[in-house]
């Protein structure tokens, strides 16, 4: 389940805040500390991933992907968690890092808003960030150097509801 609850989380709406884990605060964080000081580390498979992008002083929806839609390995961490009526779920937040300077996610958010990206993991990086020590994993903390393609992507337009009589026989729009 996307969105990392944690043990005091009594429902799956609050996964909605936790997508991201910094990686400045994960070690400190109460959403976060446990699967970062107990290793449960994870890579989420991702074909690419969308921003909202602000040169046009609105929010666009852009898609960035590695060249050829190559999947990509993102550092997550991870945590089982139980709903207070017994179900189980595995839960996942996805790692970040500062993305000043970044080609392309330094143009991603609003010009105010700090620019944040996922740590992105090249595939011979995988079993070391799955197995390496808790100290060592902060190594993997930094931007991605390989070449990302970045474009604009808009979601289609939402139908139109159907109109409807309602029961006085009035048109309901």
């Amino acid at each position: 389940m996307f969105g990392l609850l944690p043990h005091f989380a009594v429902e799956v709406a609050q996964g909605r805040k936790t997508y991201n884990a910094r990686s400045e605060t994960v070690a400190i964080k109460p959403s976060f500390r446990e699967s970062w000081k107990k290793g449960w580390r994870c890579i989420i498979p991702a074909e690419y991933i969308y921003e909202p992008n602000w040169e046009s002083g609105k929010a666009e929806r852009w898609r960035i992907q590695q060249p050829g839609a190559v999947p990509m390995g993102i550092a997550g961490i991870y945590r089982r968690w139980r709903h207070p009526d017994g179900q189980e779920a595995f839960t996942f937040a996805m790692l970040t890092v500062n993305a000043d300077g970044h080609p392309v996610m330094s143009r991603m958010h609003r010009p105010s808003d700090e620019k944040r990206m996922v740590v992105i993991l090249a595939p011979e990086e995988y079993g070391r960030w799955l197995e390496c020590s808790v100290a060592d994993a902060s190594g993997f903390f930094r931007q991605w150097t390989g070449p990302l393609d970045a474009a604009p992507d808009p979601l289609p337009a939402r139908p139109k509801k159907a109109a409807s009589r309602g029961a006085t026989g009035r048109l309901d729009l």
